[in-house]
């Protein structure tokens, strides 16, 4: 815990200065959003009788660590050449302790918080990181005590002055306000004693199977999907001009007219799943599950880019749909279609050749995957971007273990 002179000496200080220590990449993003109105909210929320600062430093290591203890460290050591009275680290790593997803951590002895970004779900994430950081910093400045956290709800009501300003408002125990997330997957905040990693308040997941959801689901946000669908330019290319040469050939045309709905469906599942399931193994996506204790996080690694390449995949096939639809309705002549077909032609006609177009031409875009290059697939990938860091973190270390035998 902290000692009450030195607790003393920063309430009673005119300025406190918050340091901000975010992973790079989304984390980071996220924190450039919201700190330029951190200092209003924490004059409001935590204490109106100091002005508040923000300061912020992007460090790789608080991404690559997911021992807490390292990250409080390395925290502490960088805020004492900054002067910092209260540190709060956002990490993108996934926390677990007992099996319990982690949000946030407060280490009252060494004034430093850690949150978890993706265990903050994936919407409304700019909110959600502010009013965690605010509690946090409420939790540092005021004391994680139970008596603490009354005589703070205390003073939560006591400054409310309008139904608009309590609404804005959220109990003092809790992390963030109460949205229809945090009612499915609450977050429920844990007193610790004689914990190994120096960790007094913990919040985490009450509810195991929502809280891994919600976790999943800002792992994903954090892989940004939409921002594969450029990686797939050259598949586009490779897959349209594929498709648009079947096109000329009756036999797709008569294949599309006998094909029933769920035929096309079970084609289109097939296509998807082969282009999915090739683009992650020409370029080495997935995450070895060589031993017990790496397979939780392996499993995590491996659904999010699951789901991340499912995401981009579906985006990729309706754009590849919209296009043939232009080439059926530009390239095949309506007389054409109907000799061929021998019955009078309907739009459905052409939505479904342009359904099975789409389909045969995902198989060949599969294999034009390869063309891409590793970096730029791998790259919209949770697991790489963790190796890429921790191998960068690793060479810091060395960086300065040398430095250190030169002096």
């Amino acid at each position: 815990m902290q000692d009450s002179s030195e607790t003393s000496d920063r309430h009673t200080a005119s300025t406190l200065t918050v340091g901000l220590i975010p992973a790079p990449e989304f984390p980071e993003q996220l924190v450039s959003l919201i700190i330029d109105e951190l200092a209003d909210h924490l004059c409001r929320e935590v204490d109106d009788t100091c002005q508040w600062q923000l300061d912020r430093v992007t460090d790789p290591l608080i991404g690559a660590e997911d021992s807490t203890r390292d990250i409080l460290s390395k925290a502490h050591e960088l805020s004492r050449s900054r002067q910092w009275d209260y540190i709060i680290c956002i990490t993108d790593l996934p926390v677990f302790r007992d099996r319990q997803v982690v949000v946030a951590e407060v280490c009252e002895a060494r004034s430093v918080a850690i949150i978890s970004q993706p265990a903050l779900g994936a919407s409304p994430l700019r909110r959600r990181l502010a009013e965690s950081i605010v509690q946090l910093v409420s939790e540092l400045h005021h004391g994680s005590s139970e008596a603490e956290r009354d005589r703070q709800q205390t003073r939560h009501f006591s400054k409310r002055r309008s139904f608009l300003d309590w609404w804005r408002r959220h109990n003092a125990r809790g992390l963030m306000r109460q949205r229809l997330s945090e009612r499915i997957a609450p977050i429920k905040r844990v007193n610790v004693e004689d914990d190994e990693q120096d960790i007094d308040v913990r919040f985490v997941a009450a509810r195991r199977v929502p809280g891994l959801c919600k976790l999943l689901g800002g792992m994903v946000r954090a892989n940004r999907p939409w921002t594969i669908f450029p990686t797939f330019r050259k598949i586009i290319a490779v897959a349209f001009a594929t498709g648009a040469y079947g096109l000329i050939f009756p036999t797709l045309w008569r294949l599309s007219d006998a094909y029933e709905p769920w035929r096309f469906a079970a084609l289109m599942v097939a296509a998807m799943t082969a282009m999915i399931g090739w683009i992650i193994l020409d370029h080495g996506l997935w995450e070895p599950q060589r031993h017990p204790r790496a397979f939780p996080m392996a499993r995590l690694y491996n659904l999010t880019t699951l789901i991340t390449l499912g995401m981009g995949v579906v985006f990729y096939y309706v754009s590849l749909l919209g296009l043939f639809l232009g080439a059926v309705a530009l390239f095949v002549p309506s007389s054409l279609l109907q000799t061929a077909l021998g019955h009078e032609i309907a739009i459905v006609d052409y939505l479904s050749l342009a359904w099975l177009a789409t389909s045969v031409a995902t198989v060949a875009g599969a294999l034009g995957a390869g063309l891409e290059s590793d970096e730029t697939v791998r790259a919209t990938t949770y697991g790489y971007r963790q190796k890429a860091r921790q191998k960068r973190a690793r060479e810091l270390a060395e960086e300065a273990e040398k430095h250190q035998k030169r002096q």
